[in-house]
């Protein structure tokens, strides 16, 4: 069962909450709950969730500082905010620092909920396959081109928010399947134009852009260690389309794929 601790101020909300989610079937246990997010922070100290349902909205501590505080600590506990039409600028604080999703209170039902817990029971289990064993939030060594063309490499970039650091991982080891901004903001629960600005921000790319460096990086080790043809390295790396994939490579590189190899072996 995973752990979930309950923060909200109002205490009918917070009861009206914990008896309308048959929690078991859904495969968490309520092991919390809290009034406010400085009484939260001690419990998670002393007992990390797995899952945080928080309200935004608090005394002493409000929900996105509760998230931050966490985070800075340490802890990877995930976190849903409840939250009110007039927080937005609140829920896109707290999807910065990495929160999994939210939801609006006046919207809220027992279906939202249960639809809400079975993604976070996807994505604790995904990432974390023994319930109620919180583990830090991983960051990715920083690591050179591989000298193997075919594998798998770690991002170079390293980021402080999770979500993002998490689809540098996925690009860089899935850099040959068919990626997009709309299959990445899924992996991540975020929504699609949230994610190309946060992207963009914390890298200085676009998800688009860096993909094509990865992808063109990966080529040109192709490139230098085999004998492959282009139209072939051009599939290992993810392009379906030769043309498109030579038209990136020269706008990376300067060359096309064929020019670059020729010229690497001149200078040899």
């Amino acid at each position: 069962m995973w752990k979930v601790l309950l923060v909200e101020d109002e205490v009918f909300v917070r009861e009206s909450v914990r008896e309308i989610i048959a929690w078991e079937e859904l495969g968490f246990k309520v092991a919390g709950e809290a009034g406010n997010g400085a009484e939260a922070l001690e419990m998670i100290r002393s007992n990390p969730p797995d899952l945080v349902l928080t309200d935004i909205v608090m005394p002493e501590m409000d929900g996105v500082e509760l998230l931050r505080r966490t985070r800075e600590e340490g802890y990877a506990s995930r976190f849903v905010m409840l939250t009110c039409m007039s927080d937005f600028e609140y829920v896109r604080q707290a999807m910065e620092y990495g929160a999994s999703n939210y939801i609006l209170k006046l919207s809220m039902s027992v279906n939202t909920l249960r639809e809400t817990l079975h993604k976070m029971n996807a994505e604790l289990a995904k990432n974390n396959p023994n319930p109620s064993q919180p583990v830090p939030i991983p960051v990715a060594p920083t690591e050179t081109m591989s000298s193997q063309p075919a594998h798998h490499s770690s991002p170079r970039e390293i980021t402080s928010h999770p979500e993002v650091q998490k689809i540098l991982q996925y690009i860089h080891e899935h850099y040959e399947q068919d990626i997009t901004v709309k299959s990445m903001s899924g992996y991540v629960m975020m929504g699609e134009n949230y994610v190309s600005a946060l992207f963009k921000k914390k890298t200085g790319r676009t998800l688009i852009h860096y993909l094509h460096q990865v992808r063109v990086d990966k080529a040109i080790a192709y490139l230098l260690q085999t004998d492959l043809p282009v139209h072939e390295i051009s599939l290992r790396v993810g392009f379906v389309n030769d043309n498109y994939f030579i038209k990136i490579f020269k706008r990376l590189t300067g060359f096309t794929p064929s020019k670059y190899r020729q010229h690497s072996k001149d200078l040899k």
